[in-house]
């Protein structure tokens, strides 16, 4: 885990993770996910006065969707979803039972469907997927804070 790192009311450096887990088994708990991810922003907003968005956090909970949804349609048994604040970022990392490594496919205007990855790499400022002894994880990184510049998409990275 990684650490956040925080000054105090007295300008003392104050370490710590943040970070929250669940994990998931049925399709129904996909809104669940999107709920969490919600939730977990809004707390870094509230506990730790970062600068989060209401494009970012719709930009997390899409991401989360897209990735819980792919987890639990290809891969047998519970998915397990944790994000992770870490250096402006938040990570997205998500475990499934299937050793399969996802396919980013061609673009392709008149393909129906299987359009998810191609929305989570457009997004993410990062893209990482490990094989585990058994399965594999998938970690993408978004970052909180919104292009100053006011870009569209967010700051580009």
């Amino acid at each position: 885990m990684e650490t956040g790192k925080w000054y105090d009311d007295c300008g003392l450096l104050v370490e710590q993770t943040v970070s929250v887990s669940a994990a998931f088994e049925d399709s129904e708990d996909i809104a669940v996910a999107r709920a969490m991810s919600r939730d977990f922003l809004h707390s870094l907003q509230r506990v730790y006065g970062l600068p989060v968005s209401e494009r970012v956090i719709g930009t997390v909970q899409l991401v989360v969707s897209e990735l819980v949804t792919n987890a639990r349609k290809y891969a047998p048994g519970p998915c397990l979803l944790t994000l992770e604040l870490r250096e402006g970022c938040v990570d997205v990392t998500i475990w499934d039972s299937s050793s399969a490594v996802p396919l980013l496919m061609a673009p392709d205007p008149e393909r129906v469907g299987q359009h998810g990855l191609e929305i989570v790499m457009a997004l993410c400022s990062g893209f990482e997927v490990h094989r585990e002894p058994v399965g594999k994880r998938v970690k993408v990184t978004l970052i909180l804070a919104d292009d100053p510049g006011g870009h569209p998409a967010g700051r580009q990275v």
